[in-house]
């Protein structure tokens, strides 16, 4: 063993929120940290909100919350809506502030009377998790006193690629140095959307995760193409697999989230000042992501390549 696991959990805080939420993957793997390979230029979804005059009310784009460095993600058309927004909104507007987030997240991180985590698994699924371990360094014991989410979160970042030092999100925030930065939740918040599901829920992303974890070292740049690509069809897809399959933890993650953030837009789209709204892309497809509820609402979505 080579690293404690409090010093691990520490080090990974700031890039581990909501990494289970499809394309929103942070990183402190040791995958190699090399770009995704795409034959096409960069496509991320990027959409205009208009009102029902047709009068542009803001942008929204699509986030993936780690990349490696290299990657090139920019669009003409990112950087028109970018420099032409009055204000960015994200999910958490202080990513920089990865000591509070780190401290938030250790405050939730344990409890006692846990039984081992092998045993929170299906015995089919035991063999895999000693062999996700042993890859990632750990020893069983060191999750003794880990609560069953944070488990699955830690072990999700094994296989995972890139840096939340290059993150959409995180770059945005910098660009829109000394204009508005308003977020939708904050790390405090998201954090206790794990933190309050049932321990049945917990166990079924500990499990998901476990089972995915051979798919994700074989190619762990998989939704990394897709995002950069702006692969509506095979993002929508991937939030109904692995971890988002469990209908009662997709609620809580993924669409009772869409449905609080397009409530908050919709006043702040008809307010003078136009908005980025900058968030992962896993909330921008499908009848129940953000732009689907905006129109339902009237406004008129039209995505810009």
């Amino acid at each position: 063993m080579t690293q404690g696991f409090g010093a691990m959990v520490l080090r990974c805080a700031a890039g581990i929120i909501a990494p289970l939420l499809i394309l929103l993957a942070a990183g402190c793997s040791n995958a190699p940290d090399s770009p995704a390979e795409s034959a096409a230029p960069p496509a991320p979804l990027l959409y205009e909100i208009a009102s029902a005059d047709g009068s542009v009310e803001g942008w929204m784009v699509g986030t993936i919350h780690a990349l490696p460095a290299f990657v090139e993600w920019r669009t003409p058309a990112i950087e028109k809506a970018a420099t032409s927004a009055d204000l960015l909104v994200v999910e958490i507007a202080a990513l920089g502030d990865g000591a509070d987030i780190a401290r938030t997240f250790a405050a939730l991180a344990n409890s006692t009377g846990l039984p081992p985590l092998a045993e929170r698994l299906p015995p089919a699924l035991r063999p895999r998790l000693a062999e996700l371990l042993e890859r990632g360094d750990f020893t069983a014991r060191e999750f003794a006193a880990t609560e069953t989410w944070v488990a699955a979160l830690t072990l999700a970042r094994i296989d995972a690629a890139g840096d939340p030092a290059n993150g959409v999100d995180r770059a945005l925030i910098a660009e829109f140095k000394g204009r508005r930065v308003r977020e939708l939740e904050g790390a405090a918040a998201q954090l206790a959307l794990f933190d309050r599901l049932p321990e049945a829920q917990q166990r079924a992303m500990l499990a998901a995760v476990v089972e995915e974890s051979a798919a994700a070292a074989r190619d762990p740049e998989r939704l990394q193409r897709a995002w950069l690509a702006g692969d509506a069809k095979a993002i929508e897809a991937s939030t109904r697999e692995g971890v988002l399959a469990d209908p009662a933890v997709r609620e809580v993650l993924l669409t009772a989230r869409n449905r609080r953030w397009a409530a908050a837009l919709a006043p702040l789209l008809a307010e003078a000042p136009r908005p980025l709204i900058a968030v992962g892309a896993a909330h921008l497809v499908g009848p129940e992501g953000v732009p689907a509820l905006l129109e339902a609402q009237g406004y008129r979505l039209r995505r810009i390549p």
